[in-house]
């Protein structure tokens, strides 16, 4: 039934235990990347054949970056000022630029924190697939700057073996998400939120 952490009626087909992933719950966030990424390695091996595409049904997740240039854009006019704007657009121009021409694989489409379940310190699970699909896997990588830092960032992405191209996809995917958080709050009078804040500077100082 509804309640103040999710308004609606919803299901479950089968309950798995465990804490939504944080800071605080994870223990050993290098091994819980590494494990983070053994998942998505092996998602992207299973046969994508029939899968479904990017569309507006999952929010066009495994498609191009350029559904959302406009989004994006508007953002950064919003947080003029507020944030550094010139080093966002230089790393989402660099998004935009770094096309992905590789073989379609499934990918999960919404890797947040609250779709990664914690048990005993470690990844226990991973849930929520609605919007999953077959594509550009590198919309699963922004986690790698919404959960991740430093060294369990450069773990997950060494497991994963991406190329620079989709680790500035995955970089674009980030920040156009912090944009569009961050930029809402500011228009809605809040000002800059702090996660999202902090997810930005980590975009943003992150090579």
């Amino acid at each position: 039934m509804p309640d103040e952490s999710f308004p609606h009626n919803w299901s479950v087909y089968r309950w798995i235990g465990g804490q939504a992933a944080t800071h605080a719950v994870v223990e050993d966030k290098t091994a819980f990347a590494l494990h983070l990424a053994q998942f998505l390695v092996s998602l992207q091996r299973i046969d994508p054949t029939g899968g479904p595409g990017p569309g507006l049904h999952n929010w066009y997740r495994g498609g191009p970056l350029t559904t959302y240039d406009g989004w994006a854009r508007a953002s950064l006019k919003t947080l003029d000022d507020l944030i550094r704007t010139e080093t966002a657009e230089a790393i989402w121009e660099r998004a935009l630029r770094a096309s992905w021409d590789g073989r379609p694989v499934w990918f999960h489409g919404d890797m947040a924190s609250g779709n990664l379940l914690v048990k005993d310190g470690g990844l226990a699970a991973v849930i929520d697939f609605g919007t999953c699909g077959v594509g550009d896997p590198a919309c699963d990588l922004s986690i790698a700057w919404t959960m991740l830092t430093g060294k369990s960032r450069a773990a997950f992405r060494d497991r994963l073996g991406v190329d620079q191209a989709t680790w500035e996809r995955g970089r674009g995917w980030a920040l156009w998400k912090a944009l569009v958080a961050c930029a809402g709050a500011v228009r809605d009078g809040y000002g800059l939120p702090a996660d999202a804040s902090f997810v930005l500077e980590e975009i943003l100082a992150t090579k």
